[in-house]
């Protein structure tokens, strides 16, 4: 069993202290906010996908008040607009997938995730990620996919770093695949079309691609690690300086609504009415991610090591630098 470890709660803590020491010399340290007192604004970068169904919970039940917050989901195309938002302090917290975030640290950017998004459900078939095909093509497994187009939402990202991993896992070779870039609702006609030969595809459009005719070739995310973690909450380092109480309030509330969806799955996939449009029929039988509370480096070095490997980075990105680090003993 793999050690947790509590990187957040003590490093927020030890920022905390040091801005109690800080009123000695005339700095004043945030005010706490608390259910009893006024509530502290604070605006989360979401994107509109299946992935982001805890957060929504959590607003929802009043998890995140609880903790102090009115919280404000914005809603965003994709990663690549959150990450330099949250950045420049125009977003306090961002979702986005883990390659995203190392792309980002690779680059410079300081930010830190706080709390995981979601991770693989680790079964193989059985995934709400997966790589698929005409029911009546010749490709039987990811080995065939060499030599063949394949779309995916975004290139040099989380898709195609782990369909390259599963092709060569398969004993294909993940080199001779070609990708192509493509929105995710345009991918299922350009399959029937004949003008892509797979695609990578996420919930809910794996269920309606299945319902389609279309048959999985590799549960891509499960079959890379069976604990993948995909996404990510994440803050950036001046809003950890600067509103530790926050940050720590945040993180408390994100970890409590990740496990209530856990343990509540009708409740998570109901909520998905509130910011989604997918058909009831798909809704009910589609899979959701696993969500989980704990987060540590060990699962962004999957990732981290694809990214090197498949040529994302330049040199191997240190995963500590994403996470808030235990300060040291006194």
């Amino acid at each position: 069993m793999r050690r947790k470890i509590p990187l957040i709660a003590t490093a927020v803590a030890a920022v905390l202290a040091l801005a109690s020491c800080a009123t000695e010399s005339g700095a004043a340290p945030e005010s706490s906010s608390s259910a009893t007192g006024p509530l502290q604004a604070v605006t989360v970068g979401v994107i509109p996908i299946v992935d982001v169904a805890p957060i929504y919970l959590g607003v929802q039940e009043g998890i995140f008040e609880r903790q102090g917050l009115d919280v404000t989901l914005q809603l965003a195309d994709g990663g690549a607009a959150i990450v330099p938002a949250v950045a420049k302090g125009e977003y306090q917290f961002g979702f986005s997938n883990v390659t995203s975030l190392l792309l980002a640290s690779s680059k410079g950017e300081t930010l830190k995730a706080v709390a995981p998004g979601n991770f693989s459900t680790g079964k193989d078939g059985g995934d709400f990620s997966a790589v698929v095909a005409a029911g009546a093509s010749d490709i039987k497994t990811a080995a065939d996919l060499g030599g063949r187009t394949v779309a995916v939402n975004s290139l040099n990202n989380i898709g195609d770093t782990t369909v390259r991993n599963v092709v060569d896992e398969s004993g294909g070779d993940p080199s001779a695949v070609e990708f192509v870039e493509m929105p995710f609702p345009e991918m299922l006609p350009a399959l029937a079309a004949g003008e892509i030969d797979a695609a990578w595809v996420v919930e809910p459009f794996l269920t309606t691609a299945v319902q389609q005719g279309a048959k999985i070739i590799s549960s891509n995310f499960a079959q890379t690690d069976h604990d993948l973690l995909v996404a990510a909450y994440f803050t950036s380092d001046q809003t950890i300086q600067q509103s530790p109480e926050t940050v720590a309030a945040f993180t408390e509330a994100i970890k409590e609504a990740l496990t209530y969806a856990q343990d509540h799955p009708d409740e998570t996939r109901a909520v998905l009415d509130t910011y989604t449009e997918i058909d009831p029929v798909v809704k009910s039988v589609m899979v959701m991610p696993r969500f989980a509370a704990d987060i540590e480096p060990t699962y962004l070095q999957v990732l981290a090591d694809l990214g090197l490997k498949y040529g994302l980075f330049d040199k191997p990105v240190d995963v500590n630098k994403l996470l808030v680090q235990e300060a040291p003993a006194p």
